[in-house]
């Protein structure tokens, strides 16, 4: 059998003994894998590598296409990058595909589930394009894509078609982020007629959070953006009952990482105790995207074997439910030994072979919209009120631009603000009108020398004639 190349990091903390244990699981299971390892992490951290990565690896990782990963410790303190955000933004591996599934009663469970969530892996705030503008103000920039919706979106729907799953739900905040989480939701709309054999939904993202904790059956498949992703994947494997089992796939065009959620756990590093099921389980769905899928049902049935004979790691052992606590190297031996054996009680796993990776469509391409500066957003440092801030700016306007509004942190303050309305620093004077770029840089020159700096200045455009921008509260 032809052996497929796969690159590989055994981490920090845990993660030499947890990826041993993995790698010998497959090994007895025959994968056909020829391993490239790669050293990535604290080493290369402490070597003053501050992405803790170097370019020999990337281009491993990128030869092979996919990477195989332990967790990996990242320093704290200003400077150093998470690795994996590192590589998923060189990867460019925009879906993160976290199946959350209970094993009730074999390990207990606050509720049972079976979901995946799939999260948008590049864009929204964990851009992490972040700005100090004023003494009191930091401000974080979420960029959403109507290209990044796509993807994800089409991806979540693709996963659901392939795995036999029923229904994808939205969860966004588009009641009250009505541009960024409505462009998600609206390519929501758009994709989701194209698969009639899936049921589509939306939740808004907070009452959505509490049904996944609550009333996990009524979900199946759930695509959201990066954050919400985040939170959520980590509330749903909490509910299944171990964190620790929770597995994490990055994919993307070119490459794909797998992994467990957990972290390294360098409280129980060496010690032989340390559960290798989440990392094994994310090796799973490594095996079914490079195609193959007999190996991957092999060990995923000889793995809910171990569980249902009640031979467990500490972390998820319970004298009630348990019959044997293990070791890390023990609970390998007994998944190998399993090996050809399928539950008796759960479900069997069973993965088509061959299939390999799901392939997307190219993406739309829209019709571009008539688009027209129609003014400015100026933020300004200021300390005073507004109905002194509005005096200042009126008299250095050019000819043709009015002062529209002065709002603080999204709220009105001028024309006829509230006088309980709690103010910062940190204003923002829209100024509309018909005007060209001498004008504008003639107006903020204006504004300096009347002493109000700006420190920041957001176009503002109308596209077919609508606003591209929201109104201020009140």
């Amino acid at each position: 059998m032809k052996r497929i190349p796969i690159t590989v990091a055994h981490g920090d903390g845990i993660g030499p003994e947890i990826m041993d244990a993995t790698l010998k699981i497959l090994n007895a299971a025959g994968a056909p894998l020829d391993i490239k390892t790669i050293e990535v992490g604290q080493k290369l951290f402490e070597r003053g590598i501050m992405t803790g990565i170097e370019q020999a690896s990337i281009d491993a990782i990128r030869e092979t296409g996919v990477l195989l990963k332990a967790p990996i410790f990242t320093p704290s303190g200003g400077g150093y990058k998470s690795l994996n955000v590192t590589i998923r933004k060189l990867m460019s591996l925009y879906a993160n595909v976290r199946p959350c599934v209970s094993y009730e009663p074999y390990i207990e469970a606050i509720k049972p589930m079976d979901l995946v969530v799939v999260r948008e892996n590049e864009e929204d705030l964990y851009a992490g394009i972040e700005h100090r503008q004023t003494q009191d103000v930091c401000q974080a920039l979420k960029l959403i894509s109507r290209p990044g919706c796509e993807r994800i979106v089409r991806y979540a729907f693709e996963y659901a078609r392939a795995n036999g799953r029923k229904k994808v739900t939205c969860m966004v905040k588009d009641n009250i982020m009505k541009m960024v989480d409505g462009l998600f939701y609206q390519v929501f709309q758009e994709i989701a007629p194209e698969y009639p054999d899936i049921q589509s939904d939306r939740y808004i993202i907070d009452i959505g959070t509490a049904r996944i904790a609550s009333r996990p059956e009524d979900f199946d498949v759930i695509v959201t953006e990066n954050l919400y992703g985040d939170i959520i994947s980590d509330v749903a494997a909490e509910v299944t009952g171990s964190v620790g089992l929770g597995i994490s796939a990055n994919i993307g065009e070119q490459c794909a990482m797998f992994e467990a959620m957990h972290g390294t756990a360098p409280d129980i590093a060496g010690k032989g105790i340390a559960n290798p099921s989440g990392l094994l389980l994310g090796s799973i769905m490594m095996l079914t995207h490079i195609g193959c899928g007999k190996v991957a049902e092999d060990v995923h049935n000889a793995w809910m074997k171990t569980i249902e004979d009640g031979i467990h790691t500490g972390d998820i052992y319970k004298e009630s439910l348990s019959k044997k606590r293990v070791g890390t190297v023990e609970f390998t031996d007994a998944v190998v030994a399993r090996l050809g054996q399928k539950p008796s009680s759960m479900k069997a796993a069973s993965y088509p072979d061959g299939k390999g990776a799901l392939k997307l469509p190219p993406l739309r391409k829209p019709v571009p919209q008539k688009k027209e500066w129609i003014g400015v957003d100026a933020f300004i440092e200021f300390t005073g009120k507004a109905d002194d801030l509005a005096a200042k700016v009126q008299p250095a306007l050019a000819d043709g631009l009015t002062l529209s509004l002065i709002s603080n942190r999204g709220v009105k303050c001028w024309p006829k603000g509230s006088d309980g309305t709690f103010t910062v620093d940190h204003w923002c004077a829209r100024i509309l009108g018909k005007s060209d770029t001498d004008k504008l840089v003639a107006t903020l020159k204006a504004l300096n020398t009347a002493g109000v700096e700006v420190v920041k200045t957001e176009n503002l455009y109308s596209f077919d004639g609508k606003d591209g921008f929201t109104a201020a509260a009140g």
